[in-house]
């Protein structure tokens, strides 16, 4: 297998389970250094952290809040130190809080905006420092498919995602003279731990109504995070890229 990202460092946010985990382990497959951040899943994070050095590459996990913004900064200076730069960035760290606007509380609201929107703030304006150095780099954020059509009860979580995808293009738009690329990819329904819990007969209504009739995989996002990370996009950027097997078509 040719390795796409050989020697690269790519730093993860939210990566001991589901899509973010997809990610890491990709990307150590094809030769990436991988610094990750996790929250409350300690022991996980040690599972992952053994897990991507096996593919013979250097890989560790930091415990660290998105959304405060000092820890943020905190965060890229140890990776800096610890990993020499950072090539990559994928804002994966995301939280839900659904409800109803009419029971939507202020601590929802403020909830989600931060893990889900400032975390990406926090982070791409501290990751700007070492990819300005180095005139290069690869941002890549994960909004939603709800960012860009909206969803019943999800009010918090479509303005966060959508909020990403403002952002994004106005930073693509702020670097790319400096050759720093800032792209976004909005999944669909994507099966993880989280949609394990779902009603079983909720979850296949859901598969019938997407083209491909199936739920996309972590790998499926990760996949297409490759792409946006390697050379082979050198010449995209402020693009979004909806992973959702045909369901916003």
């Amino acid at each position: 297998m040719t390795q796409l990202l050989t020697g690269k460092v790519v730093l993860v946010t939210g990566a001991s389970r589901g899509i973010g985990r997809g990610i890491a382990v990709l990307f150590a497959r094809h030769g990436a250094n991988v610094a990750f951040t996790y929250l409350s899943s300690v022991e996980k994070g040690l599972e992952l952290e053994n897990e991507l050095k096996a593919f013979g590459v250097n890989a560790k996990g930091y415990r660290s809040d998105a959304a405060d913004f000092k820890a943020a900064d905190e965060l890229v200076t140890a990776v800096v130190a610890d990993f020499g730069t950072i090539d990559i960035l994928i804002n994966n760290a995301g939280i839900t809080r659904d409800t109803l606007l009419m029971r939507m509380s202020e601590q929802q609201w403020d909830e989600v905006i931060n893990a889900n929107l400032k975390s990406v703030f926090n982070l791409t304006k501290a990751v700007q420092r070492p990819m300005l150095k180095q005139r290069s780099g690869s941002i890549i954020n994960m909004s939603s498919v709800v960012g860009v059509k909206g969803n019943a009860g999800q009010a918090n979580y479509a303005a966060s995602k959508a909020g990403i995808i403002g952002f994004s293009k106005s930073v693509a738009l702020e670097l790319g003279s400096r050759n720093i690329r800032c792209n976004v990819i909005a999944p669909g329904f994507i099966e993880t731990e989280m949609t394990g819990a779902l009603d079983q007969k909720v979850v296949e209504q859901w598969r019938e109504g997407i083209p491909l009739k199936r739920g996309g995989s972590p790998e499926d996002v990760a996949n297409a995070c490759l792409f946006l990370a390697s050379d082979l996009s050198g010449y995209i950027t402020g693009q979004v890229l909806n992973v959702c097997g045909g369901m916003l078509t």
